[in-house]
């Protein structure tokens, strides 16, 4: 039975529906591939721009550094990435893929970013533009509220 959920829930239904095919690709492609869909994120974006720092990850991926170091730690004990003290400033590290993470590095057949490609690719560039418009503002109206709030003077 569909009920009719209007406008407003019937669209976060549809989000939540991404968010669980999201998690449900990720843990299939963790069994099948040995990385999960974000850890495979950052090997392709490494993959792309070599010699970035982790802050540049984060920033990014939108995601807070600790998001970051929690999925460079297991990628790095993995032996798929490597870092690279900067020779010029000692506190400052660069990423790389290792020869095991580049082998990862490659076409999207099975992965989360796959289903994107191929939905992107049969949609008209206008539709994928307002989609963009619309998870973009989302996506800032959900971290706007996602702040603490300010404390009363």
């Amino acid at each position: 039975m569909n009920l009719p959920l209007g406008d407003v829930l019937g669209f976060l239904r549809l989000v939540w529906a991404v968010d669980h095919g999201l998690q449900r690709v990720s843990h299939r492609m963790e069994r099948e591939k040995g990385v999960t869909a974000p850890q495979r994120f950052v090997l392709r974006l490494l993959g792309r721009f070599p010699s970035v720092t982790a802050s540049q990850l984060a920033s990014a991926l939108d995601v807070h550094p600790s998001t970051i170091t929690g999925i460079l730690k297991r990628l790095e004990r993995r032996k798929l990435v490597t870092r690279r003290r900067d020779p010029h400033d000692r506190r400052r590290t660069f990423l790389a893929l290792t020869a095991r993470g580049r082998a990862l590095d490659v076409e999207p057949s099975g992965t989360v970013e796959g289903a994107v490609e191929e939905v992107l690719s049969a949609q008209p560039e206008h539709k994928v533009a307002i989609a963009r418009e619309v998870l973009t503002a989302l996506a800032a109206e959900l971290a706007n509220r996602g702040q603490a709030p300010r404390a009363e003077p």
